[in-house]
């Protein structure tokens, strides 16, 4: 009688091992697949920033906006007739 007692005992903490190890299990491939999904869209990130700054750069260029100042807002740089020095 003892010896099926310490028998069923074993056997319950045996499943409960096998059955914790397959969630652990399943656990890790699920992290795993969110992981890799994350490092993914990290990368998308990280070119669209890379693209973004390269843009910004090149609309920040100072011929860029002189080109832009003189073409679209009509404007130039002002001669000598057009300065006014103000005394404090």
């Amino acid at each position: 009688m003892k010896r099926t007692a310490g028998y069923l005992v074993l056997l319950a903490a045996a499943v409960a091992s096998a059955v914790v190890l397959a969630w652990a299990r399943y656990r890790s491939r699920v992290l795993f697949v969110e992981l890799q999904q994350l490092e993914r869209a990290r990368d998308v990130l990280e070119t669209e920033w890379g693209r973004l700054q390269l843009e910004q750069a090149a609309l920040a260029a100072p011929g860029r906006v002189e080109r832009v100042a003189r073409e679209r807002l009509h404007m130039h740089v002002p001669g000598p007739d057009e300065t006014v020095i103000v005394k404090p």
